[in-house]
């Protein structure tokens, strides 16, 4: 589906389409910008099917323009001549394969013998001796602690389609079934764990084009099984005080009759039971420490342990601890990605660094009590953009953060930052 806008008299600006059934709207496109009443539209430049190079992957460098049938040339920096010309005869928009790393631009031209157009953002290809990492999560999002016999799903993503997936616990590779709803991931099903199956769990991938190179390992996801045939651990907190005040720092103990066990701390909320933490301390007792706590870490802890060596029994929970926090959790700060004004039709984006993970951030302008824009996340921070912005839309913004379980809770505004807007 394609419309053709008709534009007439000065075309100055920057433009922006959408398009749309009944009942909403489409994303805008990429932003298109004329410079003057017969100038050429900017190209844009992207990179498929990511941004870096390697052995056995094939990168691509696509740039598109406003105009047909024009001759598309890619320059990387440094280099004083084009690295490449491409004719698109019947498209707006050419393909160039990248064997090298680092910063292109792109241009196009409407004859051989004419003016290249003003270039595009520079993109950075970068040249890796192996791929990126893959991430690795339990299906249900968070670890908690396993009964024998229990189902376990782990997720691998990979940051780019057609690659082979690889599980492993240690350095052994485990061959378990597997399933697939996309081509950029995987699913590994252990669909009855036993006493020893506990440990750090990695995924990796390799390139179709390079069965000899895999990707490094993802970040280690930890299992930890508890037949409950051991001794309950003696669990204490210091301060003593359920209600700790903000701020403060809560010491959690948990000593065992073992030697050399693996210790988890369990945190239970509305959310369910889960691993908080994992310790191995060389004596009989782990020392667990939340700082600076908040309303965040309100929640009944408790602890186990696991002994490392055959049969591998764990322990039955200790008592639970109640943690009670009041007050809202620390504000926000916001701050602007860019100096200066914004120039009218580009994207403003804003910062919000909070310091509790898994939150959903909003931005407000000054005054209202709306969110302009919303982005929930598992970081601590998010970016929060304006997109193609005029000039309603100058003035101060702040942002907040919040939660709507296991424990609801919302931050205090941040300090305002301001937003120029200027039509250049």
């Amino acid at each position: 589906m394609k419309h053709q806008f008709l534009l007439t008299g000065d075309t100055r600006g920057r433009y922006r389409c959408r398009s749309g059934l009944s009942p909403g709207w489409t994303r805008l496109s990429e932003l298109l910008e004329l410079t003057g009443p017969k100038s050429s539209p900017l190209p844009w430049l992207s990179v498929k099917p990511v941004s870096w190079i390697t052995p056995g992957l094939n990168t691509t460098a696509v740039c598109r323009g406003g105009l047909r049938g024009v001759t598309f040339l890619l320059r990387r920096e440094g280099d004083h001549e084009f690295l490449e010309m491409s004719e698109a005869q019947e498209d707006v928009e050419a393909t160039f394969p990248i064997h090298r790393a680092g910063n292109y631009s792109c241009t196009y031209q409407t004859h051989v013998a004419g003016t290249p157009s003003e270039p595009s953002d520079t993109v950075t290809i970068k040249e890796l001796a192996a791929p990126p990492p893959p991430a690795l999560r339990l299906d249900r999002g968070f670890t908690p602690v396993l009964r024998p016999g229990s189902k376990v799903t782990f997720t691998c993503v990979a940051p780019l389609s057609g690659v082979e997936f690889q599980l492993r616990r240690g350095e052994k590779e485990l061959l378990v079934p597997r399933s697939s709803t996309s081509p950029d991931l995987i699913f590994f099903h252990l669909n009855e764990v036993a006493l020893g199956d506990g440990g750090h769990y990695t995924c990796r991938y390799q390139l179709r084009d390079n069965q000899n190179g895999w990707s490094g390992d993802s970040e280690p996801v930890e299992l930890i099984l508890s037949d409950e045939t051991l001794p309950a651990p003696v669990f204490t907190a210091e301060p003593p005080s359920p209600n700790p005040e903000p701020g403060t720092r809560v010491r959690l103990r948990c000593l065992a009759p073992l030697e050399g066990a693996r210790f988890a701390l369990v945190r239970e909320d509305r959310g369910g039971r889960r691993v908080h933490r994992f310790q191995s301390p060389a004596g009989t007792e782990a020392h667990f420490e939340l700082r600076n706590i908040s309303v965040a870490d309100s929640a009944n802890y408790s602890c186990v342990y696991v002994d490392l060596e055959p049969p591998f029994g764990g322990s039955a929970p200790s008592a639970r601890l109640e943690l009670r926090v009041d007050g809202p959790p620390p504000k926000p700060r916001l701050r602007a990605t860019w100096t200066g004004a914004v120039l009218a039709g580009r994207d403003a984006v804003l910062r919000c660094e909070g310091a509790i993970p898994d939150v959903t951030f909003e931005l407000l302008r000054e005054g209202k009590k709306r969110a302009v824009e919303t982005v929930h996340t598992r970081e601590a921070s998010a970016d929060l953009a304006l997109i193609f912005v005029g000039l309603q839309h100058a003035g101060n913004y702040r942002c907040r953060y919040r939660s709507s379980g296991p424990n609801t809770f919302e931050s205090g505004l941040s300090d305002p930052v301001e937003l120029l807007v200027t039509e250049g």
